[in-house]
């Protein structure tokens, strides 16, 4: 198709900010709901983006997860926020689970000033940083290691995770849809991840916004399996109600005041 100046205005902001309501894609670029739902609509019929109750997002392979360089560029600022958010509520002397993904490493690295910590990972990522911080003890998970990105995965991982309960399971997920499951790609990933749920007194969930209504293939959890969920921007609809509804308490890391 081609493209007039806003229909590419509305892809730079779909691929910039993630899925987007068509209520703040109509204020955003001052025209009316009508005209969005029709710039959509070509460019969902031209493939180049995909539709969702409400919203859109680009769109994505449901079996295979982007990059894993790619993925650590990818809203970096905003995992930034959220990994200072989660390490704000992280007390001194307890006991982690953390799990595989970008964001989950971006907590890893906030961590470095807490005393006490022992901690139990299967991303040799935190493993190698974390394993330098004087007052944290790492316990690295046994099983296979995917050379993508470095996670440990497989039976021999769940197996391990079974022997502990934590204080706190802090995981990360590649998209939750908008009948509230968290889904990933990896099915052996998940497994763990899964497990990681169980073996946790407090299950706390890492994302940035970009997750919200992105689909993947295997399912993990619900949200009303979360105690707390911390992201970037208040969730769009139907999420602040299925949070409430499960009584899972919602964090957002606002941008720094003053901040344009």
């Amino acid at each position: 198709m081609n493209l007039n100046p806003r229909h590419t205005q509305l892809l730079d902001e779909v691929r910039a900010h993630g899925p987007q309501s068509i209520e703040a894609l109509a204020e955003r670029f001052g025209v009316t709901l009508q005209t969005v739902r029709r710039d959509v609509q070509r460019l969902a019929e031209a493939g180049l983006l995909s539709r969702f109750h409400g919203g859109v997002r680009l769109p994505g392979s449901t079996t295979e997860n982007i990059a894993y360089r790619q993925r650590q560029a990818m809203q970096a600022e905003a995992k930034s926020r959220i990994a200072r958010a989660v390490a704000s509520r992280v007390p001194n002397g307890c006991s982690l689970i953390m799990n595989i993904g970008t964001t989950i490493e971006a907590v890893a690295r906030e961590l470095q000033h807490h005393r006490g910590l022992r901690v139990i990972t299967n991303n040799l990522h935190i493993a190698s940083l974390m394993s330098t911080y004087p007052e944290c003890e790492v316990i690295v998970a046994g099983g296979q290691v995917r050379s993508a990105d470095q996670g440990i995965v497989g039976e021999a991982t769940v197996d391990f995770m079974r022997q502990f309960k934590v204080d706190i399971g802090l995981i990360g997920i590649s998209g939750i849809e908008a009948d509230g499951t968290l889904r990933d790609f990896d099915y052996r990933e998940v497994k763990v991840a899964s497990t990681i749920v169980q073996q946790s007194r407090e299950v706390w969930l890492a994302v940035d916004h970009s997750k919200f209504n992105r689909p993947a293939m295997v399912e993990l959890a619900r949200l009303d399996d979360l105690d707390v969920l911390f992201t970037d921007q208040p969730p769009p609809a139907p999420f602040g109600e299925l949070l409430a509804q499960g009584d899972v308490e919602c964090m957002v890391a606002s941008e720094p005041s003053g901040h344009a």
